[in-house]
């Protein structure tokens, strides 16, 4: 039970903060503030435990599917709102910056409502045996603290890269992280039979499963499906595409972003 406590909540927790500390690596590159990550953090978590109270309810919706479309939706917003930092991110006005930093918010938000709800979903299944409490709660924690970890690495990580490929490296994340969302997004959609799944492309679970850590973190950075349908392919490549094509739209108008400083 530890184990698999940790496996399934670190899977939630990697998404949320890779989509936190690429968005703040942003932020700090621009020399923007932060600060309005608590915030956005808080409302998500807040918004999780209402999903979570709700999801009998929100089950009954559209033919008894209604947790999947719901986090189909979810997910598309987390793809709109990068879609839309996307297009923000060309150096602009300060009504500009202010609707980045909306957009980023509700990013951050959305991910955690997300994840969060998962989490949650999973432990109050259990949390009535009191013999599994201590497991939850231990593997919880060290899911955390991995996830947390994780994050902080990658957001270091991406400020150590040197100005020249930073710029790259950035739109790249970001288009990859889009293409994720919109692949998990058609993948409720398939499993509520709102679209057709397609053939399986390949089986790539005996070389790396999606269950074990490097599959978590594959899964969290750039969406890795073991067996990936052929409309999941599609979404993921064609987010990805879109995605690219407009931040690098964005950041050829004016000053690059990505290339100034604001490192102290």
């Amino acid at each position: 039970m530890l184990l698999s406590t940790l496996i399934v909540v670190l899977q939630e927790i990697l998404e949320a903060a890779l989509i936190i500390s690429l968005l703040l690596v942003i932020c700090r590159l621009r020399g923007a503030s932060g600060r309005w990550v608590w915030p956005a953090a808080i409302a998500g978590a807040v918004g999780a435990a209402l999903y979570a109270s709700l999801i009998e309810e929100v089950s009954l919706l559209f033919d008894y599917t209604g947790q999947e479309i719901t986090n189909a939706a979810l997910q598309l917003g987390i793809y709109l709102c990068l879609a839309a930092s996307a297009l923000l991110m060309g150096c602009g006005t300060e009504r500009r910056e202010r609707l980045l930093r909306l957009t980023m918010t509700l990013a951050v938000s959305l991910a955690v409502v997300r994840e969060g709800f998962e989490i949650l979903l999973y432990q109050s299944g259990l949390m009535a045996s009191p013999e599994l409490v201590t497991p939850l709660l231990v593997g919880a924690t060290l899911a955390t603290g991995i996830g947390a970890s994780i994050g902080a690495l990658f957001y270091y990580g991406l400020l150590s890269v040197p100005a020249a490929p930073r710029r790259t490296l950035t739109l790249g994340l970001i288009a990859l992280f889009g293409g994720n969302m919109l692949s998990q997004a058609a993948l409720m959609l398939i499993q509520s039979d709102w679209l057709p799944g397609g053939a399986i492309l390949w089986d790539s679970s005996a070389l790396l499963p999606e269950d074990s850590l490097a599959g978590q973190l594959f899964y969290a950075l750039v969406g890795y499906e073991a067996t990936p349908s052929l409309t999941q392919a599609i979404a993921y490549f064609g987010g990805f595409t879109l995605l690219a094509g407009l931040a690098v739209a964005a950041t050829r108008r004016g000053d690059n972003p990505f290339t100034q400083d604001h490192r102290p």
